[in-house]
Parts: C-alpha cells; structure tokens; sequence
C-alpha cells in the first residue's frame, strides 16, 4: 500500500487547507508520531525563517517565497511601484493611485494637498491605512487635511471617488494570484474569485461610513445590513466572478481588454521583485490581488495580500475557496517518491531518482546530500553504518551533445559492419539484488537542494551510460508527460516516468552474478539515418519548456509566448516583457473587424516556436491567438519600434538609457 502525503500546519489553521488534504488523502503532521523531517507540505500564515528554506528536503514544499514583501506591505508596494514608474514609462504603471508614505513623505504629500487644493474642479478625497495592517483595520477617509491622525507609519492614497457601482454598492475583485516560480517567472491565475461589497451605498456625503466605503468582509459582515436583500446584490457582502462575468455581459465594454489590464497589473507588480527574491523551486505562493473598477472600467491596484483568508463566512467563500486550495495542491504535483519520504533515499540502491522526470537540459542538475547518519542511514545488527550514499550527477547538456555525437560514430560504424549488437558492456553497470548501481562520477559543486518534482528517471541514466539497455525498458511502457512542473522536457526524445523498481523491469539480469542473459531477440539498432526522427529531434530541441497551460481553474498568464518565456529565463529582461504586455493590450484594443482585416493581411507564416496560452478571465478562456493575430503578424503590418512610440511617451532608445541605470546595464 502506497504511503500517504503528510502536511503540517503552523497553529493549527487555516482549517480549510486541513479540511481539503484530509478529503484528498493526506495525514496531518504529528510531532509526536513522525520525525522532524517526515512531511511534504508546510502551511503557515506567516513567513518562514530563513533557515528553513535552507533545510529543505526534496520531497518537502512550502507555502511562501522568501522575500516578498515587497508587495505585500503596503509602503514597500508603494515604493517599488514608484521606482519602477520612474525607471519606466509612467503610463505603464499608473495603475495605482498617487501614494506617500508618512511621516517620511508628510512634506511631498502637504505639497500635493495644496496644489489640488488650488486647482479648480472636483474635491480631491484621500485615504490613509496603516502599512502592516490588514482587514480594513485603521483606514479611514479624509477631504480635509485637519482630519488626519495617526499614530504610526501609514500609507496616504488619493481616494477613488468614482468607483464603479452595482445598484449604488461600491464593490473591488479579489484575484487569487499562484506564483509557481521566479526563476524563471512562472504565474497563473485562478478563474474564479471574489467580488467584496460594501454592505451601505457609496454616499461621498458620509465619508465617515466604513460601510459604505470599504469592502473588507471582516468589517462589513458586522454592518446593520449585511444580511438583508440589496437588491441586485442580495444577501451579504459577495459575489464569485462568474456572477460577475454575467454581469459584466450587460454592460457595453470590451470585456478582454479589461481582463488582460487586470493581468498586466499582476505581471507588472510582481516584476517589481522579481530580480530580489532568491531561486527556492521548493515552495509556491498564493497571493490576493484587490482590484477596484473604476467609472471608466480602468482597473486599479488597491493592495497585494499575503495568506489571503481562508475562512469561510458564506456560501460564496466555499464554492470559491475550496476548489481553489484543491487546485493549488495539484499546481504543485506532488507524486508517488514524493510520499515515500525519506525511505526513499534510504536505501543504498539507487532505485528512484529524486530528479524529475522531464528536466530542463539547461537547468542546473543538483546532487543529494551526504545525509546524517542518524537519520538516513538503517542500523544493520545493532550498529549504524557509517556509509552514506550520494546520487550519481546527470550529465549537463554540453557532456549529453558530445556523447550523443561519439554514439551516433559508434553506431554508424556497427550498423556497416555487423548488424546485430553484442551484449551490453558490463563496465558501466552492475547488477545487484534490488536494483542496478550505474558508474558516473559526481560534482560536488553542483545545487544541494533538488527540485520539487520528484519522479524515477531512471532511463535516463541508462540511455547516457548504457545505450543498448534502453529497448528493454522502453517495452511495454507507455509514455507519460507530467502535468505539471518547472522543468519541462527538452531531450530528444520523450522520457519515461517509471514508478516501480527498476529491477522488475529488467527480466535478463543474473540475481548471483555480474552480466545479462544473451537476448531471446538480438539487440539491433535503430534508423539514425530516418528523416522523420531527425526532424522529430530537431523540432523537440527547438520546443521551450512551457509550464502547463491550465492546471484546473488555474491559467497560466505568465510566461504567454516564446518571448516571454526567454526574457525571463536567467537574466530577466524587464524591457522585452513590457513590449510584450503592451503588444497584446494593443491588439485586444482595437474592434474586432479591425484585428480580423489585419489578421488577413498578415502574410507571415507563425514562429513555430511559439505556444499558445489562454486568456485568463472570461468563462471559457479562449487561445489568445483567436483572440489577436500572433507576434509575427505584427511585424507584417509594421515594425515593433512603429508600434511602440504610438503608445509610449517616450522613446525605445530613452528606455534603453533608463534600462541601463536601473540594472547596471543594457539588457
């Protein structure tokens, strides 16, 4: 019987996520019963010590990043958002209203206070927050200057005073947000969401009214009228966004371009840390994005939550909630080494690879650790073993191009001469009882924390090392792909995912001896000659590692094409990923009969490297390619940089120059 994946929580909650791993399965962490290292997944509200990340085993996850507050405290998200619109355009990250962090920008803020104050037209309306607060705690609206007080670090932010209304309730999007990496940057978005109501119509009138005011559930399910009817908005204070999509329907708007602007807003806010938060393939982090809408159906950026809440105060908050934590679970495929633990690397035999079953040929290929003896070493007759065991290194993709090339030289001149292969060269294995020992050198150099996708990859060693052994194991197995993982598959051809020992698979080896038996039927070679499986090669070497389009109602938004993918990829090239943004926000602008006319005359073939992605938001997603012409229509129509001084106040060579002081270079 297979052993069950174990998670731990930090103070026993949130009980949603305990509630959801016990339907599917898992054990909960007991102190007690289990040793310090036997669990697979550990939650907490709060961040994790540094030393933690540190410690970390393969089969183990988290469930933060380390280092990002950046954005979820609300006074380092204002900074960054206004570094960012100083290095970059303005235009581009004028998605937040105009913020000062006081006491340290009380003089910058009385300045602009003053100047709208001067300026003829609308009352100008603020609103301070405390910068570590959450749950609507501390804010408070303001016009008049002698109405602010505070007796801590706030943040002050011009009010939206024209929000956006549903039958006169002011309402803003709770977006739930998985960054699955940073390096390279890997984010998908959940289809499904909360829309938060204020429980009192927005009246300016009463800006002392928080329920007319805020949307925070935890302020307004204590309001007057949180549970009586409010007309189209009904009972209590939410909506899941399929009920605002449908609301959405009514209203005369291009629905994909506001849902692509909520999408740059969650691309472009987490670039702002992106270059600061160390590489940890280990963990996952979900985030809140809220969102207000204004009367112009411009979506603004109110502020990032870490740990968004989990409890669930209504229907809404279940049908909502629980699919997403069940979702997040499978967005971090998990497998079956993952829930032998330990034990798996116990043993002295390397029968299960800790490595993933499609690893990127360009990524780092880390080896396990000496372990300590006194917990991952068996006792044998009372005695612990002093021995310990180290993974044996995968080639790098450099060593893999130059022994491919001294096999397909070998093979070629066998294939002249003699037409069957001799029996397996007995110098790179060794059979032993359990499984096989194969001979490679390791480098201790390389990564000690192994990624967070744990299948045998066993064949893969053995096509490296021992060529004629990989008929046997490729028999009767079917191919399988993961669902979901950082390293996407690059190789030549695809690998194989093998969850059983690999002496079961191996009928000829001798159980008292070195050797094989001699092949009922002789080992041949295969066509390297074919054109097909060469162009097979060639098109597989070209194909980007793409995570996995859609893992639930989760949709990847980010990377959404080829060029994506390579700026951020080692050195993440800021520049390119917003011409990216803004191309795509450009085709979603026009009308419909204008992108299809532009569409026809695009005569350019599409770049074959290219992948689709799906637009995130409307019910059915649809391929961003039905929705505007591919990358390499645009340049049939007109050049990039034609393109970009359209819709930037500056120009590409002024980016260029900002480009190289903010990062120390040209990118």
């Amino acid at each position: 019987m297979a052993a069950s994946l174990v998670f731990r929580l930090h103070d026993r909650g949130p009980e949603l996520v305990r509630e959801v791993l016990l339907e599917r399965g898992w054990e909960e962490y007991d102190e007690e019963e289990r040793e310090k290292e036997d669990w697979n997944l550990y939650w907490r509200g709060s961040d994790f010590r540094s030393s933690e990340y540190h410690n970390l085993l393969p089969w183990q996850r988290l469930n933060h990043h380390p280092k990002t507050a950046g954005i979820t405290r609300k006074d380092y998200l204002a900074r960054n958002l206004r570094r960012m619109r100083a290095t970059f355009a303005s235009s581009l990250y004028d998605f937040s209203p105009t913020a000062f962090i006081l006491p340290n920008d009380y003089t910058h803020f009385l300045s602009e206070y003053n100047k709208q104050r001067l300026t003829r037209g609308p009352s100008v309306y603020w609103i301070c927050k405390p910068v570590d607060l959450s749950r609507g705690r501390g804010i408070f609206v303001f016009e008049d200057i002698k109405d602010l007080v505070y007796d801590c670090s706030v943040i002050v932010q011009r009010y939206i005073s024209d929000p956006l209304l549903i039958s006169g309730y002011k309402f803003d999007l709770r977006i739930y947000v998985c960054v699955k990496s940073f390096h390279p940057l890997t984010v998908y978005i959940h289809q499904e969401g909360l829309v938060r109501f204020a429980t009192e119509k927005y009246n300016l009138m009463s800006l002392q009214n928080l329920y007319a005011h805020l949307t925070n559930t935890s302020i307004n399910k204590l309001g007057p009228f949180y549970r009586t009817q409010k007309e189209k908005v009904g009972q209590g204070c939410k909506w899941t966004m399929s009920k605002f999509r449908h609301f959405l329907h009514g209203q005369d708007i291009n629905e994909n371009l506001l849902w692509q602007r909520i999408n740059n807003i969650v691309t472009l806010t987490l670039l702002t840390i992106t270059p600061s938060v160390p590489s940890c393939p280990n963990c996952v982090e979900l985030f809140g994005f809220d969102i207000l809408i204004d009367v112009k159906f411009k979506p603004w950026l109110l502020e990032v939550n870490y740990s968004p809440a989990l409890t669930l105060d209504c229907q809404t908050d279940i049908t909502v909630k629980k699919r997403l934590i069940s979702d997040l679970v499978d967005l971090m495929n998990y497998t079956l080494v993952d829930s032998l633990r330990k034990r798996a690397y116990q043993r002295r035999v390397f029968k299960k690879s800790c490595f993933p079953a499609n690893l990127s040929s360009n990524a780092s290929i880390p080896i396990f650790p000496k372990f300590k003896e006194d917990k991952f070493q068996k006792k044998s007759n009372g005695a612990q073993s002093n021995r310990t065991c180290t993974l044996p290194m995968l080639k790098t993709r450099h060593q893999l191009e130059k022994l491919n090339q001294r096999q397909s030289r070998q093979c070629s001149f066998i294939a002249n001469n003699q037409r069957n292969l001799p029996p397996v060269d007995l110098n790179m294995i060794q059979p032993v009882s359990g499984g096989i020992i194969t001979k490679t050198a390791t480098n201790k150099n390389l990564n000690t924390i192994l990624g967070p996708r744990s299948r045998t990859n066993v064949s893969v060693v053995n096509r490296q090392t021992c060529p004629a052994l990989a008929p046997r194991l490729i028999g009767n197995r079917r191919l399988h792909e993961s669902e979901v993982t950082d390293c996407d598959d690059t190789e030549t051809e695809a690998e194989l995912s093998v969850e059983t020992d690999v002496s079961s698979l191996i009928h000829d080896i001798q159980k008292n001896g070195r050797g094989f038996r001699c092949p009922a039927v002789p080992w041949k070679l295969p066509d390297i000659h074919c054109t097909s499986n060469r162009r097979k090669r060639i098109s597989a070497q070209k194909r980007p590692n793409v995570p996995p389009l859609r893992v639930g109602d989760f949709i990847r938004t980010f990377p959404f094409n080829t060029a994506t993918l390579r700026a951020s990829q080692h050195e993440l090239n800021v520049k390119e990923i917003m011409q990216e943004l803004h191309k795509l926000t450009n085709q979603l602008a026009k009308p419909e009969k204008k992108r299809r006319r532009e569409k026809d005359a695009g005569n350019m073939d599409k770049d074959p490297e290219d992948f689709e992605s799906l637009l995130w938001g409307p019910k059915d997603p649809p391929l961003i390619s039905q929705c505007c012409f591919s990358s390499s229509d645009i340049k049939a129509t007109g050049s990039l940089t034609k393109h970009l001084n359209l819709f930037y106040p500056f120009t590409v060579r002024n980016m260029d120059m900002k480009l190289k002081g903010y990062f120390g270079k040209k990118t």
